[in-house]
């Protein structure tokens, strides 16, 4: 063991000094990163009472449309209609658009459902365009056209808001600097198996803590595209609904802020969703907003950066909008870590263990708090849910190629066609999907995660048979994740669920 550790006198080579130079670099910028999940806590504790308290009671409710863009969903377009007729709101104040690009069975259900309920009462109208230009942006700029609400609330098609939304979000536009008041997505099919209760408290990280944290710090933060109400003038001022990202919602939302306009998170109000079952729909999900994000940060930052908003909202908006490059710096790591340990080894494991391990920790350390915390706010038995954390963190680092792939098309490539994630009308773990229409499939890039998968599972070898036990739990999270986004990826293309479906006794 001495031999080992005297082994530095030796100088290193060029290529040995790149790696560690490139290796401790990746890793600096991701620590930075991490230690910005920090401040968000930190900001989102410090003004915990910064809570809006209930809305002013409205005299004269105002006129609101509903607009409900859909595209192929023959699956939830029913359920969704339905739920926004149940809405509590007087039927002479509201207008509900469903905004139809469909081309298939889709059209139909839509129609009909229209009928049942105009029949009943409602206004609410069928609008289908055939050329789908601009894509959901585009559907929203058509109905914006004809609406005569002087409010908008937007759904997408796999939620289904509460009876009393309205009452608990139109209120709020009576400061007449509101321009977005914004809920928070639940999850009506979370326990359906490991990956829906993976996204789950993705989502409920962002929500709690990014929402939150920004909201109660006085920074910006975005729209999220449903279960939102708009000010409608506000959208008009901010240039309208624009279809040059595939974030057209993240887009209008830094545009109206840069504007002057308030935005507001309700954390109480919960609009349950489904989140995507199938591993393919929920990369495709996060690859929209992957690149969708890149590109909107191209096109407003700048602008941010130059303008004369407080420091600390420059810095915000920085880190939310760069936060996607992560995923590059994360596939650079997953090359880098194996010929690092190598030659970190070779210099003394003990300067590894002492500096290496130390710098992995706080960088996954942060991860595990915010989502510990983001857990704990919301649900009692939160400590049940710890033993997610780990899949998470795995979960998102298997997502690095997909993301990475995202990005440099959002750095290099035009805006793309908007993807729209399918939904299959899931809300139990009797509900099944393999048989309905809208799988996705991917042929290249589930082939990578496994090779990478793979590699690391040849890194845990080889540190296994060295004793550098300190680096296993970090190199078995990159393994598990390459390996579990990988194989589901490809399980679930020829219709297996085999890595996908928990138990029927889970939660």
């Amino acid at each position: 063991m001495e031999g080992q550790i005297r082994r530095p006198v030796e100088p290193m080579q060029p290529y040995e000094t790149f790696i560690l130079v490139a290796y401790f670099f990746v890793l600096s910028i991701l620590g930075i990163y991490g230690w910005h999940r920090y401040y968000l806590v930190y900001e989102y504790m410090k003004n915990k009472d910064r809570v809006p308290g209930p809305p002013p009671p409205m005299t004269d409710p105002p006129v609101v449309t509903i607009q409900l863009p859909i595209f192929n969903e023959m699956y939830v377009a029913d359920r969704l209609i339905d739920a926004v007729c149940a809405i509590d709101y007087p039927k002479d104040r509201l207008e509900i658009q469903v905004l139809d690009d469909s081309t298939d069975e889709t059209r139909e259900i839509a129609a009909l459902a229209v009928q049942r309920q105009a029949a009943l009462g409602f206004d609410i109208v069928y609008l289908h365009r055939t050329d789908r230009v601009g894509y959901k942006a585009g559907a929203l700029a058509a109905g914006l056209k004809v609406a005569r609400g002087e409010f908008v609330a937007i759904f997408d098609a796999d939620f289904i808001p509460g009876q009393d939304f309205l009452r608990k979000t139109v209120g709020y536009f009576q400061d007449p600097k509101v321009a977005l008041v914004q809920a928070r997505w639940g999850h009506i099919n979370r326990g359906y198996s490991l990956l829906t209760k993976i996204q789950a408290i993705l989502l409920d990280g962002h929500f709690v803590l990014e929402h939150g944290g920004r909201n109660r710090a006085g920074c910006f933060f975005n729209f999220n595209g449903t279960a939102g109400v708009w000010r409608r003038t506000a959208i008009v001022d901010a240039g309208g609904w624009q279809h040059d990202t595939l974030t057209e919602d993240l887009d209008l939302s830094y545009r109206a802020q840069l504007r002057g306009w308030q935005f507001l998170f309700l954390p109480d109000l919960v609009t349950p969703a489904e989140v995507p079952v199938e591993m393919n729909g929920f990369k495709s999900q996060q690859h929209r907003w992957a690149k969708g994000s890149i590109q909107t940060c191209r096109k407003v930052l700048p602008a941010i950066l130059a303008s004369n908003l407080p420091r600390k909202v420059k810095v915000e908006a920085f880190f939310h909008l760069t936060a996607n490059f992560n995923y590059v710096l994360m596939c650079l790591l997953s090359v880098l870590m194996f010929p690092a340990m190598v030659v970190r080894y070779n210099m003394g494991w003990t300067e590894m263990l002492l500096i290496d391990v130390p710098l992995f920790v706080a960088a996954t350390a942060s991860v595990v708090n915010f989502y510990l915390v983001s857990q704990r706010e919301l649900y009692p038995d939160w400590k049940t849910r710890v033993k997610y954390l780990p899949v998470v963190m795995a979960v998102g680092i298997g997502l690095a190629v997909n993301n990475t792939k995202a990005v440099f098309e959002a750095l290099f490539c035009e805006p793309g066609e908007f993807t729209r994630t399918a939904k299959y009308g899931i809300a139990s773990s009797a509900d099944g999907w393999q048989h309905k229409k809208y799988h996705q499939s991917m042929s290249v890039q589930p082939l990578i995660e496994l090779a990478l998968g793979l590699y690391f599972s040849a890194t845990v070898v080889y540190a296994m048979a060295n004793g550098i036990f300190g680096t296993l739990p970090f190199l078995v999270l990159f393994q598990v994740g390459f390996l579990y986004v990988g194989l589901t990826s490809i399980l679930q293309q020829f219709g297996d669920d085999v890595m996908v479906k928990a138990p029927q006794t889970a939660k």
